[in-house]
């Protein structure tokens, strides 16, 4: 019976490279600081050898797993892709892996993968938003595990936050849409129970409804789910009264997606029959005929830049600060004034 090879060993790469295993380490872990031709040797025996770092080593030896994890809503469409994948992207080259769940928006499911991603050493958390029990927070408090909240930003939440003040964002759009001489506005929103952004985003509408001296209390809301086809259906829904919006502002750019697509379908021009607004500005955003209005998250900025934070909490045991970032409103053809008469 053949002998079963040997998995190649720091050793063994530092004999072929003809360096010390310390030059290996370096060469693998900080090579910034390994001149480069040093460090092609090495990696040339790496390459040759078919050498694999020893993880459990090093995490034994640094004390930590050097993974994080992510919790976010919905994996179903790309709300949270490019924020996620800029988050991604700075861990690596931070030497961290990144693990993702889904919780499809339902707290027990969050609570869950929160505890599972723990119990496999997860360095820190990422979290989306900051509505959850309160006994969540006692947890990860009691267990000493590094959390960051993103996609909201709140000043005096239990976590520090990047991200964004949402109900701000949307005031400043349907503030936007009320100048240009829209009175009969409509929501189609995401479900605000359990979910501070889009919450916030409704009380935004609100807010500048009742800054314009207009009555908020009549304003017509529908909640759903964010799929391209709850947008329509909602849509169908406010068009049915009988006085029609002149505006339908949507929760986020899928929604605004779903109802762009139904008022087409129904033989309504957009926007001379009915302006539409969106929220995120993903691709999608840029895809849709007319091009859609909406309020632009720097994703890629938040995603970035909670990565630094959450590692600088991980490796230096930090409190974290949080960051507010800055929205703006993309003005696209979705947006008119409302027809006269």
């Amino acid at each position: 019976m053949a002998k079963l090879r040997s998995a190649p060993t720091l050793d063994d790469v530092a004999k072929m490279a003809g360096v010390s295993t310390a030059t290996v380490s370096r060469c693998l872990n900080t090579p910034d600081r390994v001149v480069e031709a040093t460090r092609k040797r090495v990696q040339s025996a790496v390459d040759a050898l078919g050498y694999t770092p020893n993880f459990a080593a090093r995490v034994m030896a640094a004390k930590r797993s050097f993974t994080i994890g992510a919790i976010i809503p919905t994996m179903e469409n790309a709300i949270f892709a490019r924020g996620l994948q800029a988050f991604q992207e700075e861990l690596h080259h931070r030497g961290y892996t990144l693990l993702v769940s889904s919780s499809a928006y339902k707290p027990d499911i969050e609570e869950e993968q929160i505890r599972t991603l723990i119990a496999r050493g997860a360095d820190g958390l990422l979290l989306i938003g900051h509505d959850r029990d309160p006994k969540i927070y006692d947890y990860l408090n009691q267990r000493k595990i590094p959390a960051l909240i993103a996609w909201s930003y709140l000043p005096d939440s239990r976590l520090p936050s990047v991200g964004f003040d949402n109900r701000k964002a949307m005031f400043e759009l349907a503030n936007h849409v009320l100048s240009l001489g829209h009175e009969r506005i409509a929501v189609i929103s995401g479900i605000v129970e359990g979910n501070d952004r889009a919450r916030l985003r409704v009380e935004g509408i609100r807010d500048a409804i009742s800054h314009s001296g207009l009555e908020s209390g009549d304003l017509k809301i529908v909640e759903t789910p964010y799929e391209i086809e709850n947008g329509a259906t909602a849509f169908c829904e406010l068009m049915k009264a009988e006085t029609r919006p002149t505006a339908i502002l949507c929760g986020n750019d899928v929604l605004a997606a779903g109802a762009m697509r139904q008022a087409q379908e129904m033989g309504l021009d957009v926007p001379d029959d009915v302006s539409i607004t969106g929220f995120d500005d993903i691709e999608l955003a840029r895809i849709v005929s007319p091009e859609l209005t909406t309020v632009h998250v720097p994703h890629r900025e938040m995603g970035r830049k909670a990565a630094l934070q959450l590692v600088e909490m991980v490796e230096n045991q930090t409190d974290g600060e949080g960051e507010q970032l800055a929205t703006r409103i993309v003005n696209r053809p979705s947006l008119g004034r409302p027809a006269q008469g």
